[in-house]
């Protein structure tokens, strides 16, 4: 949706992303191999699990983290303007499901869809 608002190019489920100067190169595997794609900056991109691998934080560097400061940011501090853009006209809740009808074999239902105009 962001890349859509914004017009820009989209690579999804990156499993190999790669920088030049003016364009990004994305790699992502689809169900017949590898799929590359090449997007003018600037693009969206959404990278899948394989793109890196995890680091996984220590105890003392966690309990480090614990006593940092946290900086509080709004969008206001980076120009951001967050002005809802859709609007909502309706919501309506689906209607209820009629019972169905049991049939002893398939001439019955055959009578039955024929007589709802259904089948011939």
């Amino acid at each position: 949706m962001l890349a859509g608002l914004l017009g820009w190019g989209q690579g999804t489920f990156a499993s190999r992303v790669t920088l030049a100067a003016d364009s990004v190169t994305v790699t992502r595997e689809v169900d017949g191999g590898l799929e590359t794609d090449r997007f003018t900056l600037p693009a969206i991109v959404t990278t899948d699990l394989r793109l890196n691998e995890p680091r996984y934080a220590s105890l003392p560097n966690i309990m480090k983290a614990k006593s940092k400061p946290l900086a509080q940011k709004t969008p206001a501090d980076y120009g951001v303007d967050v002005t809802p853009r859709i609007k909502t006209l309706k919501v309506v809740e689906p209607g209820k499901r009629q019972a169905g009808i049991k049939v002893a074999d398939v001439d019955e239902l055959a009578m039955k869809l024929q007589a709802m105009g259904i089948a011939k």
